[in-house]
């Protein structure tokens, strides 16, 4: 079971010790409405000073060494190594293999995926929207990984499928995307057919499609839905107009 801690949530997941992972929750920040109140998000609309003022208790709370390499999300299929420095880089993904050098993503309904070897020499998170699980972002984050690294994914908090209804396009562009037979099959299960060409998109399947075709089984989490979980987590399908929950992840040294 995930575990919450300074209104954070914690993976339930078989990680190194030095592998760090926290999923912020939207409670006691200093954001006002409809942002309120832990937003993390600076393109939302939500004042400047407020985002920067929770940014700093993210950083204090969770005793970051340095400041997350926030990303300007475009869902797209780039990953940045989080140590570049680089102001806000167009990219969805981060990796690391320095201590103390966060990756980040925000979400509120996509799907936030973080992804660590069982070494525990390298991390990365990933902003999963449809379109980017689509492009192959996963994939592009693990080749970040050595060939005999063996992977571990923690999926967080998403939009459900029973809340995420999307066109037959959708499911085409999966299907045209598919990297085998097995995987086309595992696309077609992702999505369950309402009538009138509408159907309901399992995000968190097809994420595990994709980790499962590429040879990563150890997979977690899965089990949230962003929509109808208002208290902790940020909807743009529910509200529109709202803030971001982060998803972080990094090294340890063995002297923190």
């Amino acid at each position: 079971m995930n575990k919450t801690t300074f209104d954070y949530l914690i993976p339930d997941w078989p990680a190194p010790d030095n592998v760090q992972a926290v999923i912020t929750l939207r409670s006691k920040g200093r954001s006002c409405p409809p942002y309120d109140h832990f937003n993390l998000a600076t393109h939302v609309g939500d004042d400047p000073r407020q985002v920067a003022l929770n940014r700093k208790q993210l950083i204090e709370q969770l005793a970051l060494q340095s400041e997350p390499l926030w990303l300007n999300q475009v869902h797209g299929t780039k990953i940045v190594d989080s140590a570049i420095g680089d102001a806000l880089p167009n990219a969805d993904g981060c990796f690391s293999d320095s201590v103390n050098t966060p990756c980040v993503v925000l979400t509120a309904d996509c799907l936030p995926v973080l992804l660590c070897n069982q070494q525990g020499t390298k991390v990365a998170a990933v902003h999963a929207g449809w379109r980017g699980l689509c492009g192959g972002i996963i994939s592009t984050a693990l080749s970040e990984f050595d060939a005999n690294d063996t992977v571990l994914a923690y999926l967080g908090p998403a939009i459900s499928a029973a809340h995420f209804e999307v066109g037959p396009e959708v499911l085409a562009k999966f299907l045209s995307s598919a990297i085998n037979t097995e995987h086309s099959k595992q696309i077609e299960k992702a999505f369950e057919n309402r009538g009138n060409t509408r159907y309901l998109a399992d995000l968190y399947a097809l994420a595990r499609a994709e980790l499962k075709v590429r040879g990563v089984n150890k997979l977690y989490g899965g089990d949230q839905c962003t929509l109808s979980q208002p208290r902790q987590f940020y909807s743009y399908r529910r509200d529109n107009n709202c803030g971001r929950n982060a998803s972080l992840i990094w090294l340890k040294s063995n002297f923190d």
